[in-house]
């Protein structure tokens, strides 16, 4: 496919390149030909950790007599340790579903254990962090005490006014201080004020997870699961290749695809589906369907797929923040370019709605909150003109 598309990847590391290679292997205990000989292996280690592959990575190198001894004990070590964590986020992926089963809340469990054993086998394949949990909105304060009630702690990190809460921003984070486990309840896919698929929509395109549990557990349908991972990989620059791997996974399922274009379409996707698919295709070698294929030949697709070349060269976690100056700029561009015109035009106008700083630059009771709607361009300027007499003096 590579005289289909003007995707260039010339430029990356050879051990980056080879992690590649392994991640390409059909199978997981197939171990990759044409090794390089002269590969830093502590980067090639580095990278893999980073990018959240190190599982499949050890699967697939652990018998490699081609690899230092410490590198596979390294390997063997975060293999082990992922289990374990995936066990126990299974466990509490159990426990969830129990009490949200025996409260009639209706939830769609995303990514982490669900995603491992739906497009990996296996839960020991695969990283998470987390557990992911997307709720109508609706059921938002229900589940949150049930939450409360089995010992997890909100992280009141959001600051809203005028409830822009609602679309700001897509879920809420929780932890559980004695299990050490953080739960993310999302009320939307991903942050607005762009559109998508309501809650009740989702619901009625939902599948049961291959996860084991004694309560059903559902999870996306698989069309809904490409527009999700698509976006969201996306919106985060493809900065972990384990995105492009759950893609590459899913791609190779038997999908719907007049269903998932007519949603691309239906939210103004096409071209982020296009970089998302020139990217899998052309560093994983992943299949295009013919329904597809036009879209990896798009000029506007392989542009946006080279920008993401940026982020998966680097070591970036745009959750590490303050991020650099060059990173910050380069992601606010960029996730700008991602946006279709419509949702262009969205983004813009939501800045006409008030922020939460407003209420900062200048404090009124909350019944009269409306009043930052006229007001907000004055407070703007007063707060760039103070930043910049700040620099100034």
């Amino acid at each position: 496919m590579n005289d289909k598309t003007n995707f260039d990847s010339s430029s990356i590391s050879n051990e980056l390149k080879f992690l590649l290679d392994c991640l390409k292997s059909e199978t997981n205990k197939q171990v990759p030909i044409n090794v390089e000989q002269n590969l830093d292996w502590n980067l090639f280690l580095k990278l893999a950790r980073h990018h959240r592959v190190y599982p499949l990575i050890y699967t697939k190198l652990k018998s490699a007599n081609y690899i230092p001894a410490p590198i596979t004990q390294s390997m063997s070590y975060d293999y082990q340790k992922n289990t374990l964590k995936m066990l126990k986020l299974s466990g509490e992926i159990e426990r969830i579903s129990r009490v949200v089963f025996e409260n009639e809340i209706s939830t769609l469990f995303l990514k982490g254990p669900i995603l491992a054993a739906d497009l990996y086998g296996g839960i020991s394949q695969r990283t998470s962090s987390d557990v992911d949990i997307l709720v109508n909105i609706d059921d938002l304060e229900k589940i949150e005490s049930l939450l409360i009630q089995m010992g997890y702690v909100k992280d009141e990190y959001i600051q809203t006014v005028l409830n822009d809460w609602k679309w700001r921003h897509h879920h809420f984070v929780y932890f559980h201080s004695e299990k050490e486990i953080k739960l993310e309840i999302h009320w939307r896919l991903n942050p607005g004020p762009a559109k998508e698929p309501t809650f009740n929509e989702l619901w009625l395109r939902k599948k049961v997870s291959s996860l084991t549990t004694s309560y059903p557990i559902y999870c996306l349908g698989n069309e809904d699961l490409f527009l999700f991972l698509t976006s969201h990989g996306a919106r985060h620059g493809w900065s972990r290749l384990r995105w492009l791997v759950d893609i590459d996974r899913l791609c190779k399922k038997n999908l719907d695809w007049d269903k998932i274009i007519s949603l691309l379409k239906k939210y103004q996707y096409m071209h982020v589906a296009g970089q998302t698919l020139v990217l899998t295709s052309q560093l994983l070698n992943t299949p295009i369907n013919k329904e597809v294929i036009h879209l990896i030949s798009d000029y506007r697709s392989n542009r946006l797929a080279q920008e993401a070349l940026f982020y998966i060269q680097r070591f970036i976690n745009l959750h590490d923040e303050p991020l650099s100056e060059e990173i910050a700029s380069y992601h606010k561009k960029h996730l700008f370019s991602l946006m279709s015109f419509q949702n262009k035009m969205l983004f813009i106008l939501s800045f006409l709605h008030p922020y939460f700083e407003d209420t900062k630059t200048l404090p009124l009771p909350q019944k009269f909150h409306f009043l930052y709607f006229p007001l907000r361009p004055f407070l703007w300027f007063w707060r760039k003109t103070r930043i910049r007499n700040v620099i100034g003096g």
